[in-house]
């Protein structure tokens, strides 16, 4: 497996308008972030994990034509604001893309593309399929997800764990039962907001604090806004195990 790291910000990351601290005047390319998104590549199927509105950029700059699932956390405009950019790999691909969401998420693709859904289709709309989740376990082909549900606030959220990678973003709040679905990975990726407490992230305390229940092998932090200070100086207080991710990583698992 092949996880590349599209985007690890947020809608306040890097660069914030308007904002001239250290980290958005920084000169170092991993304090600058898009919205957090990730490829992974497994068994020949190239897999995403939400499409914000950096979605096509993104998509250019790993310079990826073929996409063959979307798996959507939440129904929040940074998650889900790119999905129209996906006609031209409908074109290309000659093929609609499935779609793996809550019903909540579902809802809200009906409210922001309505075009999408409607009975009467006319050429060049984005197509895709949509699959419910309900916390089961699913398949994408031959290749296993388990659904991790949390709380963002008061919003359900769901991770997702594939083989030995797991992957959570705008956590606030995450149950022991659901815990126990991130244990033995190999990698674990949470979100930290920030160093100060957030009411609907984890904070960096927080992502650590769970970070060391689970036990991951290797751990990153993604969802950085630019709270959190510079890439260079928070690595530079990070546990062994534990990395600041940025954008254009790319890891084997």
């Amino acid at each position: 497996m092949e996880v590349f790291f599209l985007g690890t910000g947020t809608s306040q990351g890097v660069p914030v308008l308007g904002c001239d601290c250290d980290v958005c005047s920084s000169n170092d390319k991993k304090d600058h972030r898009l919205r957090s998104s990730v490829l992974i590549n497994y068994k020949r199927k190239n897999i995403i994990i939400d499409t914000g509105p950096d979605f096509r950029q993104q998509m250019l700059r790993h310079n990826t034509s073929k996409l063959d699932a979307i798996l959507y956390t939440h129904e929040h405009k940074d998650h889900l604001g790119g999905l129209d950019d996906i006609r031209p790999l409908n074109f290309l691909n000659k093929q609609s893309i499935p779609v793996y969401c809550s019903d909540n998420v579902k809802q809200a693709l009906q409210q922001v593309y309505p075009y999408i859904f409607t009975k009467k289709q006319y050429p060049g709309l984005p197509q895709i399929d949509v699959n419910i989740i309900n916390n089961k376990n699913f398949k994408i082909n031959n290749i296993e997800v388990t659904p991790i549900l949390g709380l963002h606030h008061k919003l359900p959220v769901h991770g997702f764990r594939i083989s030995d990678f797991t992957y959570l973003t705008d956590f606030s709040f995450i149950s022991d039962e659901e815990k126990q679905k991130i244990r033995n990975s190999k990698v674990l990726v949470v979100n930290g907001l920030r160093i100060e407490k957030h009411f609907s992230h984890f904070n960096l305390e927080e992502a650590l604090d769970l970070i060391s229940d689970v036990k991951p092998k290797m751990a990153y932090i993604i969802h950085i806004s630019h709270l959190l200070g510079k890439h260079k100086n928070i690595s530079n207080i990070l546990p062994k195990n534990v990395k600041l991710s940025f954008d254009g990583l790319s890891l084997k698992v």
